[in-house]
């Protein structure tokens, strides 16, 4: 995903193929049923060991996302599931995803993207994607404005948590890690689109601001007229700590928790208007009141 995790050491590298791989399975590029590639056209695509490829894939199925069938290769059980009240998402092909709504959000001439997460690696992974799309001519916006909140980097969260208290501070300390490269990943791939007013955007605006708040859900704001929502779902899994090391430890998946989709309309107090307004407004609260 993000390139400041290549060649950084066997757990970063565990982590980027991870975090991509975890994209692929919410984003529409596996669906359920599919079978993944074998794990040395993963190891070759990726750049990295048959090893890491193998523990990867091992932590996907303990998430429940793939399972291994004996002389058949590994096969997705699980994708993001994303409620939705538009009708082309009950049409074959056209499913609902993060993907399709960043899309979507980014082919307007003006972009506006208010997001409230965890960490920003998600965003990052599908803004990229969009902003490859602009070099290419495919769309062209004019302006864009992200504003994101991200937990205070102070402040003392529930998850992910060790169960051994020892290695807590490790565990803030990579969670700190993975929030930092993605985050700056996604400011410079928006920053250069505007490159000395010599970009294919004109005009790009992108401000982080931090709140002391744990989040318990995720959302995201596109152009003040769709929501997606959900909850953070906690469990119990091993993790990789940079060093290499294998912990027990709370965590949650957002990539696993169904979101609901939610798009405003000409009826003020339909169901989709009242939550995208309530959300934006929320947010805008949050932003002006709270945020560092």
């Amino acid at each position: 995903m993000a390139e400041g995790w290549v060649g950084e050491g066997g757990g970063r590298e565990f982590e980027r193929v991870l975090d991509a791989l975890r994209t692929r399975l919410t984003d529409g590029t596996y669906e359920v049923g599919n079978r993944l590639p074998p794990q040395r056209e993963l190891a070759e695509h990726f750049s990295v060991s048959r090893d890491t490829v193998q523990r990867v894939l091992k932590a996907l199925a303990g998430e429940g996302w793939i399972e291994s069938r004996q002389g058949s290769g590994t096969w997705v059980i699980k994708t993001q599931r994303i409620q939705s009240p538009t009708a082309d998402a009950a049409q074959p092909g056209h499913a609902v995803t993060l993907a399709s709504l960043i899309g979507k959000a980014f082919e307007q001439p003006e972009v506006t993207l208010d997001v409230y997460t965890l960490t920003s690696e998600s965003l990052n992974a599908h803004v990229r994607v969009q902003t490859e799309r602009i070099r290419a001519r495919v769309i062209a916006p004019q302006r864009i404005a992200l504003r994101m909140l991200l937990p205070s980097e102070t402040l003392e969260l529930p998850y992910p948590r060790a169960e051994d208290p020892a290695y807590n501070e490790a565990v803030r300390q990579r969670l700190l890690g993975i929030t930092r490269v993605h985050t700056a990943s996604l400011r410079r791939a928006l920053r250069d689109l505007r490159i000395e007013g010599q970009g294919p955007v004109p005009t790009v605006d992108i401000e982080i601001r931090h709140v002391p708040l744990a989040p318990a859900f995720k959302l995201y704001l596109f152009n003040g007229a769709e929501a997606l929502h959900g909850p953070y779902e906690v469990e119990q899994r091993r993790i990789e700590l940079d060093s290499g090391e294998e912990i027990d430890a709370l965590d949650v998946l957002g990539l696993g928790a169904t979101l609901t989709h939610y798009v405003k309309d000409d009826d003020p107090n339909s169901q989709g208007s009242v939550f995208v307004g309530s959300m934006q407004s929320w947010f805008d609260s949050v932003w002006n009141l709270l945020a560092e």
